[in-house]
């Protein structure tokens, strides 16, 4: 039997590589991932610097709290461990597209062409939701909340928190705000790769806003401007993702059921 009657060759016919060499890439692509984080660090630790670093976050609880007061340091290592976890998380955060990137690269041997080109956009938006999501906390959410808490705060009592439980705090809204900004991308992937249709995302909206407020209700702290500060955003950004899967995604073709495939 001739070859012509079957289909076109598979692009990726013959490109696969020995478990070895997969494990090799993996390891070069971790350590250029390594190494982004490490130069960002190096980047902020000369300007702003770890102290520059701490500065900046504090400004949203600072705001609430008396001109001469001043975030504490309970532990006894506190003042040297928290400015370096922050200034290694900023170093993640700074080098976020290089990470994704080496993520990308290191799949992309196995991605057909049209899946390369689709992958790409997705690495820049992602990245950019993220720091959407963390300046939204940063510039928004942090500033409403403490207001907030403050209002509930006795004269008598002198708000001064301890600076490690205020890093671990933010660093987690930080990370929850990021990733649920990252609804779109998530939807966008759902109907690219047939595991839902658009108007199967339609007609779940009602529950994705149910979802959303129990959600916000888990991973924020128990004051309603954080909480709806997460499920308003995500509920939003829930009907961008549908309106980009319209856009991004094209439909298959259908079946060719009316010229061929019909028995002679």
């Amino acid at each position: 039997m001739s070859d012509n009657t079957k289909g076109p060759q598979d692009e990726l016919a013959g490109t696969e590589q020995p478990f070895v060499q997969h494990l090799i890439e993996l390891r070069d692509r971790m350590m250029y991932s390594l190494a982004g984080v490490a130069v960002a660090m190096i980047l902020l630790a000369i300007w702003p610097g770890p102290s520059g670093l701490i500065d900046l976050i504090a400004v949203p609880i600072r705001a609430h709290m008396p001109p001469d007061a001043k975030l504490i340091a309970v532990g006894v290592f506190s003042p040297f461990f928290i400015p370096l976890k922050v200034l290694m998380m900023a170093g993640l955060l700074l080098a976020l597209p290089w990470l994704m990137y080496q993520a990308w690269a290191f799949v992309a041997p196995g991605l057909y062409s049209h899946e390369k080109h689709f992958a790409l956009p997705l690495i820049f938006f992602g990245s950019l939701l993220a720091y959407v999501g963390i300046a939204f906390v940063q510039f928004f959410v942090l500033d409403k909340m403490f207001g907030f808490i403050q209002n509930f705060t006795p004269e008598s009592v002198a708000a001064t928190p301890d600076i490690a439980s205020y890093v671990e705090a933010i660093l987690s809204l930080y990370l929850a705000f990021g990733m649920a900004f990252q609804v779109p991308i998530v939807v966008v992937l759902l109907v690219r790769f047939g595991m839902v249709t658009i108007e199967q995302l339609r007609d779940f909206r009602g529950y994705f806003i149910v979802i959303a407020f129990v959600i916000a209700a888990i991973v924020t702290p128990p004051d309603v401007i954080s909480q709806l500060a997460l499920a308003i955003p995500m509920t939003i950004l829930y009907e961008f993702g549908i309106l980009g899967a319209k856009y991004m995604v094209k439909p298959a073709p259908k079946e060719d059921e009316d010229t061929g495939d019909k028995p002679a």
